[in-house]
């Protein structure tokens, strides 16, 4: 069961806010941080319940400045339950929780295969050595997404009395829970009402200041197989609670369960969000039979998303797909949301959406492929936004923004907080235009996946259409290169945001922008001479596409510039004339260097003098292609890359990363993987280990990181397999570690589900399930392979791709 299971033994208010953030329990349309129900929102404690996709817009003055911020909205808290004991001749002790004086014992587990939070506490409640057991058991319901559920179980040792209760839904809340934001606005809820439905029911409903979603909750509590308990309500202005006085005996357990319901306005197929919160708390069935129903939607996920691997690796990745799961379930299908970099679990990033899907659609294709084209469909409702943000600045075509929200545009601060030196800065990472190719990149990746032709030759194709215009229309001719230059970008690295010196922000010819761009426009082309001939007249007519753009995007796709310097890929031009930092010095004078920039500010310099990177960038082209696609995508530019000269550019930036992002070290685990075996494993494990030892220092606390988590997933699936989908085909390169040689898991091509994938030391072996599609189409080392529906096929692996360990396998 420890394969399944997170435990946490003692109190540790200094670690509390990491594992709330990690207990968060959600099932893709809400979820609530792990917070106690006892404890209330301070230094130590930060319950919050988010809805995806739930956003609201406040302004704020930073550094004499006016500036409006969008938040995923912190709505009223459904948790709050207190207690007290009042044991026969005393009088009542204080509210019970952790952090009172009383507490003797503390534990807490996350169950990964039931999705359910346990919390077990004891607390010394008399002079004699009486003690009150408090177990509590949780659950967001993945079934009927709109419940959530808490049974609390309260045990008398050595005394008899009274337990009271108090249980409710608290409305004064506010966005506080990153310590940066908390100068800014917060408070995103207005319109309070609250009230009572019978005996047992409670209701709060409200709605967010300028975005005017409505929002209800409506909480039943009630205490099980014994008789009903004197029971008050308290209806406030802002909260509403009900205080049950239960009778207890020694060593007799007392059930009090707790069933909520929330709503928003943006639901669908509901006459009010008030009333159809209300009607569900009242029709949901007992915790027992809820507990039961959630049990059984999480046991199909789990079978939709097969990975065993051996020892810790295998532990942390359950927890990572199991974050996963919860963020983007099948629920999300029916939802118009993004991929929120910080999951559902906290308030960093103000809930945006970033490129990080580039780092989780992937994985979804081969497994919730629904879920990919919902994900997908956001980003084309937000199409005429992101051409509106082309038109502002000159361009054609579809500029998507490097941090959207509710309605796409651009959510990217203007001002940044550097807590190490306490100034404002300027904000240039909207500058990061490459977040369209990920876009892109992303539609591409899932029509190779599932073969969705209505959707590539409809919303797929217009949205890789229009990227390719946006960069055609930056690519600007240089008559000295005889190459198209891309001005006025910042790369993935992001400490890079401008030239020394330089009056305007921005770099030129950042190589991961000007490659993917060429990539871009090449697919692009692809989509269109794969369109059928009327689809293809209706989408130009639709487009405005000119006769010539689609010979010019051909032109710009062959000849864009990509900088070289010292024999290795330039990160962008001019890079060679930066400094060098002493590394040394400063890993000996600071602890942590990951925030090589906050670290430089606030002495008064600049990282942009200096050859050093935040995170992946040139390297990122590892990530994105296979070596055999890289090789061709160099080969179209002209640009000569051999294998020394990619493990050159390789040493060459692994010397002058700091790894300020958790994405850093799991691309260059993928990357090493190939060209560097040897040290791949050690950002293996620090990819695997980013969010449960917390490496950036007090970020998860503030959300998980779900593209690193969902990353180190598809690191296994794609990133040690080799496996690309093209031309209706799984092919496979295998580059398995010995820590990571023997490994399963389940994916579904095309019409093919739940395919088996095997590898050991020796053989691939792949299982195909009865079916009547074709036979499935394999490419190992340039073998194919056919494997018919209901066959399995053992493939031996290349001599060159066997580790020196096998391990355990599952």
């Amino acid at each position: 069961m420890e394969l399944w299971r997170w435990s946490y033994e003692g109190y540790s208010p200094e670690t509390e806010r990491l594992r709330e953030a990690l207990c968060t329990l959600g099932n893709g349309y809400f979820a609530t941080r792990g917070a106690g129900s006892e404890s209330a929102a301070g230094t130590v404690h930060y319950p919050g319940t988010y809805v995806a996709g739930c956003y609201d817009r406040l302004a704020s003055t930073v550094a004499g400045r006016r500036t409006e911020h969008e938040d995923m909205v912190n709505l009223p808290n459904w948790l709050p339950l207190r207690f007290r004991a009042a044991p026969e001749g005393a009088g009542r002790s204080a509210w019970l929780s952790p952090d009172s004086p009383h507490l003797t014992a503390h534990r807490q587990a996350l169950d990964l295969r039931a999705a359910t939070l346990t919390r077990r506490s004891e607390y010394a409640v008399t002079a004699d050595g009486g003690r009150l057991v408090v177990e509590q058991t949780r659950l967001v319901h993945m079934r009927h997404h709109h419940l959530a559920a808490q049974r609390t179980t309260f045990t008398p040792v050595g005394w008899t009395g009274v337990i009271e209760v108090d249980s409710g839904i608290d409305g004064e809340v506010r966005n506080a829970g990153v310590e940066r934001y908390r100068d800014l606005a917060g408070r995103h809820l207005t319109g309070w009402r609250t009230g009572s439905d019978g005996e047992d029911v409670v209701w709060l409903r409200c709605r967010t200041v300028n975005s005017d979603v409505r929002v209800a909750m409506a909480a039943r509590t009630r205490l099980v197989g014994a008789p009903e308990p004197a029971r008050t309500t308290d209806v406030g202005e802002r909260a509403v609670s009900q205080r049950l006085r239960i009778p207890v005996h020694d060593g007799s357990a007392a059930h009090v369960d707790k069933i909520i319901a929330l709503h928003t306005s943006r639901d669908t197929a509901i006459g009010s969000a008030g009333h159809a919160a209300s009607a569900a708390v009242l029709n949901a069935e007992g915790f027992p039979g809820l507990l039961a129903s959630h049990r059984h939607a999480w046991e199909h996920l789990w079978r939709q998303a097969r990975l065993q691997v051996p020892g810790e690796a295998g532990r942390i990745l359950h927890l990572h797909l199991f974050h996963v799961l919860q963020t983007l379930s099948p629920h999300t299908a029916d939802l118009d949301v993004g991929v929120p970099a910080r999951g559902l679990h906290g308030e960093a990033y103000r809930g945006h959406v970033f490129w990080d899907e580039l780092f989780v659609l992937p994985w979804l294709n081969l497994h919730f492929p629904d879920v990919s084209r919902a994900l997908l469909t956001y980003r084309h409702r937000r199409l005429p936004a992101a051409r509106r943000a082309a038109r502002a600045v000159g361009a054609d075509g579809a500029m998507y923004p490097w941090q959207s929200g509710s309605d796409g545009r651009e959510e990217t601060p203007q001002l940044h907080l550097n807590p190490r030196s306490g100034r404002w800065l300027a904000d240039h990472s909207r500058l990061q235009h490459h977040v369209g190719s990920a876009v892109a990149y992303n539609v591409w990746q899932y029509g190779q996946a599932t073969a969705d032709t209505d959707f590539m030759h409809g919303k797929g194709a217009e949205m890789l259409l229009e990227v390719a215009r946006f960069w055609a229309g930056r690519a600007e001719w240089d008559r000295s290169l005889e190459r198209y230059r891309i001005h006025g970008v910042v790369g993935p690295d992001e400490y890079h945001d401008r030239y020394p010196r330089a009056p305007e922000p921005g770099v030129s010819d950042n190589a991961y922008t000007n490659v993917t761009a060429a990539w871009v426009l090449s697919r692009a082309l692809d989509v269109c001479r794969a369109l059928p001939a009327a689809r293809r007249d209706e989408l130009y007519g639709h487009l405005g596409l000119l006769p010539g753009e689609p010979d010019h995007w051909e032109d710009v796709a062959h000849r864009l510039h990509v900088p070289f310097h010292d024999g290795v890929i330039s990160q962008f031009a001019g890079y060679e004339e930066l400094a060098e930092l002493d590394w040394d010095s400063y890993r000996q004078r600071y602890r942590d260097i990951r925030r090589l920039d906050r670290l430089l500010e606030a002495e008064g310099d600049t990282v942009n003098r200096y050859r050093a990177s935040k995170q992946a960038d040139v390297l990122m082209l590892g990530y994105l292609f296979s070596p055999r696609e890289l090789h061709g995508l160099m080969k179209q530019l002209d640009v000569p890359l051999d294998e020394g000269t990619w493990r050159s550019t390789v040493d060459y930036y692994l010397r002058r990363t700091s790894h300020g992002s958790t994405l850093s070290a799991l691309v260059h685990a993928w990357v090493l993987a190939r060209a560097r075996p040897e040290q791949a494993w050690r950002y293996a494990q620090e990819a695997l280990t980013g969010d449960i030892a917390d490496v950036q220092g007090g970020t998860t606390p503030e959300g998980i990181h779900l593209g690193a988590m969902a990353g180190t997933l598809d690191f296994v699936q794609r990133g040690l397999t080799g496996l690309e989908t093209r031309q209706n085909a799984l092919w496979l390169d295998p580059a398995p570690l010995p820590q990571l040689s023997r490994f399963r898991l389940g994916i579904r091509f095309r019409g093919h589900w739940n395919i088996e994938v095997r590898f050991r030391r020796r053989a691939v072996i792949i299982g195909v399930p009865p079916s009547e599609q074709a036979p499935l189409r394999v490419l190992l080392s340039g073998r194919e392979v056919l494997i018919p529906p209901g066959k399995v096929v053992r493939l031996e692996m290349p001599t060159a791709a066997q580790p020196e360990d096998e391990g355990d396998m599952p």
